[in-house]
Formats: C-alpha cells, sequence, structure tokens
C-alpha cells in the first residue's frame, strides 16, 4: 500500500532450482510470477527527484522468498583463500522489490533506493540499522546487449559507483568487439572495480515449479483494510503537511521528510516555541538539512545517537534571532551541541557572543579603511568591494561583530 501496488488476494510459492554453496537444499522457496503463479504483490511506483526533476520509477512486483546463507570471505573475494559459509539467515523470509528497466543513470537507482528506504523507515516494517537487512542487487545492460547483475554492495553510496563502473565495463568490452555474457559480478570496494562470480542463470534454468510442500496463501479485504487504517503517514503525505504548516518549499519539505528521525526531530523543536514563524521554522530546517546532517555523515551516525535535543537546536535560534550570536559563532560550536551541551553553557565556556558595541566597531572599521587603501578605491569604482572590508573587520573581530551594525558604520565611514 506504501509503494501503491496491487495486492494479490491469493497467491503460493514455487521452487526456484538452482545449487550453488549458499543453498544447501538445492532450491529457494520462492514466488513466481508467471505460469499461473503470482507475486505478493505487482506494480507500484515511487516518485524520485533529480536535478530539481520529478520522476516516476514504475515496480514490476514485489516477493517474498528465502534468505540464502551468507558467503564469507577473507579480505577480497578475488585474493581470498577460502568461502565460508554463514548458514544463520537461511530460510529467513525477505521481501524483494523488483524495478522494471526503467532507472536512467547510476545517480538516479541512488536516489531511488533513497526513497524506498525512507518509504520502509515510515512504515516500521524493519530495523534497517541492522546490517544486512537491506540489500541491493543491480542489474545493468547497454540496450541491444545482456545484462550483469552486481552484488555485494553494501551502501547506495556504493551502488551509484558500482554502476558507473559498470557502464564503462561493458561499453569498452563492446568496442573492443567482445560478446557479453549474462553474469553475476562481484563489486570490490576497495578496488572499485567488479569482478565476474558466475554466469547467470536463465529463467528456464531454475525450473519453477509449485511449492508441494505449503498451501496457497489468501487474504481477504478486512485484513487488508485494517491494514490500510493503521497505515502511517508516508513520507509525500508529510511534505505536503510540512508545506502547509511551516510555510517550507517543496525542496525543503522533501528532503527533511527523507529521515524520519530527522523529520521527528524537526517537528518536535518548531512546535515548541510558540513565538517561532515562518522566518524560525526556515531557519531550524536550514540547520538540520545542513550543519547538523553534514556533521552526523562526517561522523558516520545518526541524530538520535548523539546528544543533541530538539531544545538545543531551538536555543540556538533565539541566540541569533535575538542577537546574542552571529550565525558564524553559532556554527562553530555544532560539535559542542552534537554532545548535548546548551548554548548557554558553551557561550560561558568560550565567552563568545556577538559584538554590539559601535564605538568598538567603528575603531576597527577606521582601522580596515587605513590598511586597505586599494580595497577603498575599488570600492569607488565597485561597490561590491565592500563586502571584502567588512570581511576584514570580521576576521579582526574573529566573527563576533554585529553584521547589521558593520555594515552601516562602514558606509557611513567611505562616504565620509
Amino acid at each position: 500500500m506504501a509503494l501503491e501496488c496491487d495486492i494479490n488476494h491469493q497467491f503460493w510459492f514455487f521452487r526456484k532450482n538452482y545449487h550453488y554453496p549458499d543453498l544447501p537444499k538445492g532450491f529457494q522457496i520462492s514466488q513466481y510470477n508467471k505460469a499461473g503463479g503470482k507475486a505478493f504483490a505487482d506494480g507500484g511506483k515511487i516518485t524520485v527527484r533529480l536535478n530539481n526533476h520529478k520522476r516516476d520509477i514504475k515496480l514490476n512486483r514485489i516477493h517474498l522468498e528465502e534468505d540464502p546463507a551468507r558467503l564469507v570471505h577473507k579480505g577480497s573475494i578475488a585474493t581470498s583463500p577460502f568461502t565460508l559459509v554463514d548458514y544463520n539467515r537461511s530460510g529467513v523470509c525477505l521481501i524483494e522489490i523488483v524495478t522494471e528497466p526503467v532507472i536512467s543513470s547510476p545517480e538516479e537507482a541512488r536516489e531511488f533506493l533513497n526513497q524506498l528506504k525512507s518509504i520502509v523507515q515510515y512504515t516500521g516494517i524493519s530495523n534497517l540499522e541492522l546490517e544486512g537487512s537491506v540489500r541491493v542487487d543491480a542489474n545493468i545492460s547497454i540496450k541491444g546487449h545482456k545484462r550483469s547483475e552486481v552484488k555485494n554492495i553494501n551502501s547506495f553510496r556504493e551502488v551509484e559507483r558500482a554502476l558507473r563502473h559498470e557502464i564503462i565495463r561493458q561499453k569498452n568490452a563492446i568496442k573492443r568487439g567482445k560478446v557479453l555474457i549474462q553474469e553475476t559480478r562481484h563489486w570490490d570496494d576497495k578496488t572499485k572495480i567488479t569482478i565476474s562470480l558466475r554466469s547467470k542463470e536463465f529463467e528456464e534454468d531454475y525450473r519453477y515449479f509449485p511449492e508441494q510442500d505449503l498451501v496457497p496463501i489468501e487474504i481477504g479485504d478486512e485484513f487488508i483494510q485494517e491494514v490500510k487504517g493503521n497505515l502511517p503517514e508516508m513520507p509525500n503525505e508529510r511534505a505536503q503537511r510540512l508545506r502547509r504548516e511551516y510555510m517550507l518549499s517543496e525542496f525543503d519539505s522533501e528532503n527533511l521528510v527523507l529521515d524520519k528521525r530527522i523529520a521527528d526531530f524537526y517537528e518536535e523543536g518548531a512546535n515548541a516555541d510558540p513565538s517561532f514563524g515562518s522566518s524560525e521554522y526556515k531557519q531550524y530546517c536550514n540547520w538540520l538539512m545542513n550543519n547538523i546532517s553534514g556533521w552526523l555523515n562526517e561522523n558516520n551516525t545518526t541524530i538520535d545517537k548523539t546528544g543533541i535535543t530538539p531544545k538545543h537546536l531551538e536555543d540556538v535560534i533565539k541566540y541569533i534571532r535575538d542577537g546574542k550570536i552571529t550565525t558564524k559563532i553559532a556554527k562553530s560550536f555544532v560539535n559542542d551541541i552534537m554532545q548535548g551541551k546548551s548554548i548557554s553553557q558553551i557561550i560561558k565556556e568560550r565567552g563568545k557572543t556577538r559584538l554590539s558595541d559601535e564605538k568598538l566597531i567603528e575603531k576597527h572599521c577606521r582601522d580596515v579603511i587605513e590598511e586597505n587603501p586599494q580595497i577603498v578605491e575599488d570600492y569607488l569604482k565597485n561597490p561590491k568591494a565592500l563586502e571584502a572590508l567588512i570581511g576584514r573587520v570580521m576576521a579582526k573581530t574573529r566573527g563576533q561583530a554585529d553584521p547589521a551594525i558593520t555594515r552601516n558604520l562602514m558606509l557611513g565611514l567611505l562616504k565620509k
């Protein structure tokens, strides 16, 4: 329902036959959507935005199947002297989501995965933080040639890199007159290349036939309606609501809802202070999307695993709004804020506040004018040179001078 699929009311399982060390019984219990068989759900779509352009990526189906075992190698798969097989996850049920072959670039593939992960996160059906809880097999072909399936990709960023590499590899092979075969390849994230694992089986090689030990499954309308009634707010719905309630732009709202934890944090903080208006809502969003998200990416963590609370960020915005600190000073505090320190505590420790003493700022402005005659001369020809002079004052005051006061005083002195 979250992906707008057509749910099949009755389906049964098939045996997919192949021999590989990760499948000790020689077949995988799966679903087959041909020869009278049906997947759990057909169709559906996910909307992606790339370069400010929206596009629907159509899904082929969602089916259920059992997980095979996990193959473990010492170092790189290409140089490992042995393969270990971990059977602990073998037989666990997984959901496989298959797209139509309509994704047109590696960047689009990554964006599709980000959107899909967000939707799964909102439904609450999976703990996405667990290793192996989300896995990607990326199929790619040059038009008119056989496809390769790339496995063992450990992040969405690596999916983009693997696909980009595979496009170049396949094009170069075609230029050299080689015939591409349908194969399974491994992505080596250390050397950033794909390595051939085995030739890929064709559909008829799997010899699908109904799984005789499992009965057909029926899903009634009553159960479907019950699930529909309990379906939480999805990212797209939430983005629309954020635009209405907090006057955010389409771009800001869609980025904000991508990670449910960030969106929850935003709403808790934005609702906490009744004095907040559209300006503060926007500022709160900017801090989360830029400085906070940047810090989280650098430290490879999530917001719920840090010390920051919505109140911490709310106070930062108030201090900036009330003129107690500049935005530049606040940005220098990000590391401390993420550890759970309040803005008042940080200022007390560092002694950094906004400088609004007009006499002191004027003295710095006069010094800058005397020390930089060439920039002053440039200003007379091009008023944009004013920014360079203001920048010199900011440097002298370590970013503490009030920008508005500095600008007015500098303009006044230059006119004289």
